[in-house]
């Protein structure tokens, strides 16, 4: 797959239930053991690796993020297709990602690998 699903995201007002309802639910193991108690699911060698987190912005809701090779070149293809832009660029030490909505409003994210370069 070119594009291949990197990363899903659950986010909701209550991110402590959230992450025990899916450890107790699937056995992920899931580590909130940062600031922003953000958890991070260990996918191991079989999936997808995720996170489960809290939200004040939206309702809850579901995320899933597809990796591309180039954010800026993505975000204008999916505009001119007409899927609008839902958030600015976000940056960490390792990845750069942006939320989009298709057509019909499905909000999906886009994750551009930059290797340690922020």
């Amino acid at each position: 797959m070119a594009n291949p699903v990197v990363h899903f995201e659950i986010l909701g007002k209550q991110p402590e239930k959230l992450q025990s309802f899916y450890s107790d639910l699937f056995d992920w193991k899931i580590n909130a053991a940062n600031p922003d108690k953000y958890g991070m699911v260990d996918a191991g060698d079989a999936g997808i690796a995720g996170g489960i987190g809290g939200t004040n912005l939206l309702a809850g809701h579901l995320t899933f993020y597809i990796q591309v090779d180039n954010l800026e070149a993505y975000i204008e293809k999916a505009v001119g297709m007409g899927g609008r832009v839902m958030s600015q660029p976000i940056e960490s030490s390792s990845v750069r990602y942006q939320l989009i909505a298709d057509p019909e409003g499905n909000v999906v994210g886009l994750v551009q690998d930059i290797g340690g370069q922020a």
